[in-house]
């Protein structure tokens, strides 16, 4: 693979496991909060109207930014009733098809939230509530997570087809479970 496609690839993978570890520090966030609103509202009895929902946007940035990494990781739920008989090749095939329609399916989910940012940003969209928070702020950070999402979904393109190649790129699979990888090194 040509060294612009690796070096996309170590790039995205980095961008992807920053936002997760980003992602990873939200969910004590709002722990944090729901204890706040829970010591408030029981102990003192002074009810904080925010906490719950300060935690609802707490807990949509966290699916939000925890895309990426899911994907680089290989988190996602897959049904294995055919794909854990496949060779490595035709695993990497199919993923290649799976990954075609995650980007297809991203970039409509891409071009929707674009136009719900901009709705948003051209009517000063609130959330109906007693705190009466902007949708500015969580409906930009969806465009940008999908956008992240999509750059993920290129990087595994990329690897996929790379292994399909014999030349793995990312993280080294590991050689039992790819005889791709293992060809790699006994080609050194």
């Amino acid at each position: 693979m040509p060294k612009l496609v690796r070096t996309y690839v170590r790039w995205a993978d980095a961008a992807a496991d920053a936002t997760g570890w980003i992602a990873m520090w939200l969910i004590f966030v709002m722990i944090g909060v729901l204890l706040l609103d829970a010591v408030t509202r029981n102990v003192i009895r002074v009810p904080l109207h925010w906490c719950v929902e300060f935690a609802q946007f707490t807990l949509a940035a966290y699916y939000f930014l925890g895309g990426a990494v899911t994907l680089k990781n290989d988190d996602h739920v897959r049904m294995d009733l055919i794909y854990a008989n496949l060779s490595p090749r035709g695993k990497h095939r199919l993923d290649l098809v799976t990954v075609a329609c995650l980007g297809f399916y991203l970039v409509v989910m891409l071009i929707g939230s674009i136009s719900s940012l901009r709705y948003a940003i051209a009517t000063d969209e609130r959330r109906f509530s007693i705190w009466n928070p902007s949708m500015i702020p969580i409906k930009a950070l969806m465009v940008a997570c999908i956008v992240l999402m999509l750059l993920q979904t290129l990087s595994l393109f990329f690897k996929h087809w790379a292994a399909l190649r014999g030349e793995p790129l990312g993280q080294p699979p590991d050689p039992a479970e790819n005889p791709l990888a293992h060809h790699e090194d006994s080609r050194r």
